[in-house]
């Protein structure tokens, strides 16, 4: 029983010594870890806005060329239907 008492009475200061060491040692590795964490996430979010920004102006080109076809489409529909008019004999 002696021999338990002293050998708790060694382990209770090398485990608070090692977990002092730890946390000495691991906390500015941490901080680092999370400040590194926190630049990625913003550097991710600014990917993504500029994503966004680059399929809406796609989109914007998309709409303009379809607006482009509706009345080239509409024009000749209207050089169709009045040809025709002209081609068909009156009665």
């Amino acid at each position: 029983m002696v021999e338990l008492e002293i050998i708790a009475m060694m382990v209770v200061p090398l485990v608070f010594i090692i977990t002092t060491g730890a946390v000495i040692l691991l906390r500015p590795l941490s901080r680092r870890l999370g400040d590194l964490l926190e630049v990625y996430a913003r550097e991710r979010e600014r990917g993504l806005e500029g994503g966004l920004h680059q399929t809406r102006e796609l989109l914007e080109n998309l709409n303009s060329r379809l607006q482009l076809l509706e009345e080239r489409q509409d024009f000749m529909e209207r050089l169709l239907q009045s040809g025709e008019k002209k081609s068909v004999p009156e009665e």
